[in-house]
C-alpha cells in the first residue's frame, strides 16, 4: 500500500504556497515555524522529491512543489466538501458559507435581506467578501470562496451559474435636464448624451452598455466613477447623465440629490434593458443543491422586504 500525505502536510504546503514565507505560513496554520518546516520535510521525504528551493534567501517552491500545492488545495477542498455534504444532509445551510459579492450589489441588497436570512437560517455562518467580479471568480476557482452573488453572464472556466432575478436599468439625470421632462427615455436618445460610467473593471459598466446596445468608448473617459455613489454625485453636479440599476434606486441612492430617473425603453424589446443577478459556484461541487436553497432563501427575503415596504 502506498503511503499517502496527511491532511496536515497538505495544509502546510498550501499555506506555504500562498504566503511564500515559512513564518506567515506557520501563523496561518496556527503552528510554530519549526513544526511547519518539519511537516514540509516529511512530505518531501514521503514523495522523494524537493518541493521547496532552500538555496535562496526567499521561499520559492520548485516547479513540482507548485504543482503539488495546487493538487493539495483541490484535495483539501474536496475533503471539506465531504464533511459539509454529510452535515447538510440532516440540516442544509448550517455552518460556514464564504460568499463573494460585487460592489454594485452588496451595499444595496444585503442590508435589506440579511436580517430575514439570519432569522430563516440561524445556524448559517455567512462570511462576506466584496470585490470586483474578476477577483471574486479567481478566489472562487482557488477555493477561497464557496459562492458568488453577482451580475450574469460571466466568462469563467469550471464555474456554474444560476440566475435569480432581473435588475432593470433606468436613465438618471438632474431635474432640469431636457430628458427629465419625458415619461420614458428611448435608447437612441442616449447617443447624444454625455454618458457617465463606472471605471473599467466594474461589470456593471459592460452590462449597462450591452443591455442598452451602446458602443464602448474608443478611448478612456476623462470622467469615470469608482462606485455608484460617486456616479450619482457626478450626475448631481451636472457632469453628465448615467444609467442606474433598480437595486441601487430601491435602496435610496438618490436620497438628498437633485437627480431623477426615467424608465428606458427599446422599441423592439418587450422588457426594459437590464442585467441579471445570480449565483455562481464551482462546477462539480457537491453543494450545488445547498447553494440553490440559499438562492431561494434570498429571493424569499427580498419578496418579504418588498411587501413590508409596500405595507409601510
Amino acid at each position: 500500500m502506498i503511503n499517502l500525505p496527511t491532511p496536515r502536510q497538505l495544509r502546510y504546503l498550501t499555506a506555504l504556497a500562498e504566503s511564500r514565507h515559512f513564518g506567515r505560513a506557520a501563523l496561518a496554520c496556527n503552528v510554530t515555524q519549526s513544526t511547519l518546516s518539519a511537516g514540509i520535510q516529511e512530505l518531501e521525504s514521503l514523495l522523494g522529491a524537493a518541493l521547496v528551493d532552500r538555496t535562496r534567501r526567499k521561499t520559492v517552491l520548485t516547479q513540482l512543489g507548485q504543482a503539488m500545492a495546487a493538487k493539495a488545495a483541490d484535495l483539501l477542498r474536496q475533503a471539506e466538501e465531504m464533511v459539509l455534504l454529510a452535515r447538510t444532509q440532516s440540516e442544509p445551510l448550517a455552518g460556514p458559507l464564504h460568499l463573494g459579492v460585487i460592489p454594485t450589489v452588496s451595499p444595496f441588497l444585503l442590508p435589506r435581506v440579511l436580517p430575514a436570512l439570519r432569522r430563516k437560517l440561524p445556524k448559517l455562518k455567512l462570511y462576506l467578501r466584496e470585490d470586483l467580479t474578476e477577483r471574486l471568480v479567481e478566489q472562487l476557482q482557488a477555493g477561497k470562496l464557496d459562492l458568488l452573488l453577482l451580475a450574469l453572464p460571466i466568462e469563467a472556466a469550471a464555474v456554474q451559474t444560476w440566475p435569480l432575478f432581473p435588475d432593470a436599468f433606468r436613465f438618471a439625470c438632474r431635474k432640469e435636464h431636457p430628458l427629465a421632462g419625458r415619461g420614458k427615455v428611448a435608447l437612441p436618445a442616449l447617443a447624444q448624451e454625455s454618458l457617465l460610467l463606472l471605471e473599467d473593471g466594474h461589470c456593471l459598466r459592460d452590462h449597462a452598455l450591452d443591455a442598452c446596445h451602446l458602443p464602448r468608448p474608443a478611448k478612456p473617459e476623462s470622467l469615470a466613477a469608482t462606485s455608484l455613489h460617486t456616479l450619482v454625485q457626478m450626475v448631481d453636479n451636472g457632469l453628465g447623465v448615467t444609467l442606474l440599476p433598480d437595486l441601487a434606486l430601491d435602496a435610496g441612492i438618490l436620497r438628498g440629490t437633485n437627480v431623477v430617473t426615467r424608465p428606458l425603453v427599446e422599441p423592439a424589446a418587450k422588457n426594459p434593458p437590464s442585467r441579471t443577478i445570480g449565483l455562481a459556484w464551482r462546477a462539480g461541487t457537491q453543494r450545488a443543491s445547498e447553494f440553490k436553497l440559499f438562492g431561494e432563501a434570498l429571493l424569499a427575503a427580498m419578496s418579504k422586504q418588498k411587501i413590508q415596504k409596500t405595507e409601510g
